[in-house]
């Protein structure tokens, strides 16, 4: 999400993690939630993913013209598709696409993590994105260091380096503890500085918050329980919580610095299986963010913490232990009457893929996922994983979505959020 995507840097294929069975792919009935017209613009986005350059740029180690000419084609295919949105991967991994004083420069831009790439990624994104119509979201990963364990791969300034005892090694990656208040406002200050500098459309966290499960494994977080968990019934609801602050904080600071720059997120589709929870979704998936990965996805929902939502629906129709048609509903509950923006995150590099269900060999799985969508008035639009595929579209899928859903060019963006809030 040989794929190489987000999941791909927890355990693997979601999948696999969360013990799913390919189940046949069925027909299913239109929603039965009133048909009331829809206001507001239709979000049709892409995710372009910068961490280990899944997406862009193709390589580390490009001359400053080729990284931005291959950004400037990833905006142009956005156009092309007729989208009106792209999910611009920043942070992907505790460093920065853009010039920071707390973090180091990416090293997927030259292959060595700190070195200056002589220009200015996140800035040219935001300007070229606006000047084609385009809305710029920016995609933070708050807690993740690094895709390896030892930090003395990390350049010597690096704030891991600086604080060992901010960073705790799991599953083969470094994280940065979300027990420690320390950590949670320097993750703060290291992605509310892009915001502070550029006029972008929204801020976007994805599905890590605590890391996927790994088997045999334990996240070391004694020390930080002991010290600051002592008013909480157990360390689950106290990793809720400290998961809570960031979202909660990160709202509040983001309107204090932009007030018309959004906050959305996209969790994994499972909050909690029905069989844990009456109020969960209709499915069996292995891993729910509540349980395993400590984030409460319906309560920010539900508490207004964030403008909008992207759950990654990440199967088919009639998939047996994630449906699809069973999700989308579950999902549409959540949001009524809350005023949070329900898009459903779309896994267009599933099609065609031989390792995916038969499903996901037919181009009209995907355009079929959005006919079922227009039966709930609560579902405002729809994002794309990722921009490679969006452009290679290697079974049609993408065509198809397009030529059956986004006949007409889609509406101009608003214009830029407002500068940045005094003080």
């Amino acid at each position: 999400m040989g794929r190489i995507s987000r999941r791909g840097f927890t355990v693997g294929a979601a999948l696999t993690l969360a013990g799913l069975t390919a189940g046949d792919a069925v027909a299913a009935g239109r929603s039965t939630t009133g048909q009331k017209a829809r206001s507001g613009r239709e979000m049709r986005g892409m995710w372009l993913a910068t961490v280990a350059n899944r997406d862009w740029p193709s390589r580390s180690g490009l001359t400053a013209d080729e990284q931005r000419a291959e950004l400037l084609g990833h905006l142009d295919t956005a156009v092309r598709r007729r989208l009106n949105a792209v999910v611009f991967q920043a942070r992907p991994t505790a460093d920065a696409l853009w010039p920071s004083p707390y973090e180091p420069w990416s090293e997927v831009l030259t292959g060595t993590q700190g070195k200056d790439p002589g220009w200015d990624p996140l800035g040219t994104a935001v300007t070229e994105a606006h000047r084609r119509g385009l809305e710029l979201h920016a995609w933070f990963n708050p807690y993740r260091i690094a895709n390896h364990t030892d930090p003395g791969r990390l350049v010597p300034t690096h704030p891991a380096r600086l604080h060992p005892e901010w960073v705790v090694p799991y599953g083969g990656k470094l994280y940065y503890n979300p027990g420690l208040p320390e950590v949670r406002r320097f993750v703060q200050d290291a992605m509310i500085d892009a915001v502070r500098k550029y006029p972008v459309d929204a801020v976007h966290f994805d599905d890590y918050f605590y890391p996927y499960p790994v088997a045999g494994q334990t996240f070391d977080d004694d020390a930080a329980y002991a010290t600051y968990g002592g008013g909480f019934p157990d360390r689950a609801a106290w990793r809720r919580d400290n998961i809570d602050r960031l979202v909660r904080e990160t709202a509040r600071r983001i309107k204090k610095v932009r007030p018309r720059t959004r906050f959305g997120i996209s969790p994994f589709a499972v909050w909690r299986n029905k069989a844990t929870d009456p109020e969960g979704s209709d499915t069996t998936a292995g891993v729910q963010t509540y349980d395993n990965l400590h984030a409460d996805t319906r309560k920010w929902v539900r508490e207004r913490w964030i403008d909008y939502v992207v759950p990654q629906v990440y199967w088919n129709i009639g998939f047996a232990a994630a449906d699809y048609a069973k999700l989308l509903p579950w999902w549409s509950d959540v949001v009524r009457g809350t005023g949070v923006r329900l898009y459903i995150g779309e896994a267009l590099y599933k099609a065609g893929d031989p390792a995916q269900p038969a499903a996901w060999q037919d181009p009209a799985e995907l355009s079929r996922h959005l006919t079922y969508a227009k039966g709930f008035p609560e579902v405002r639009g729809h994002v794309f994983f990722s921009a490679k595929e969006v452009g290679q579209d290697k079974i049609g899928a993408m065509a198809r979505v397009v030529a059956d859903h986004y006949a007409r060019a889609a509406p101009a963006a608003p214009s830029a959020p407002a500068t940045p809030a005094e003080g």
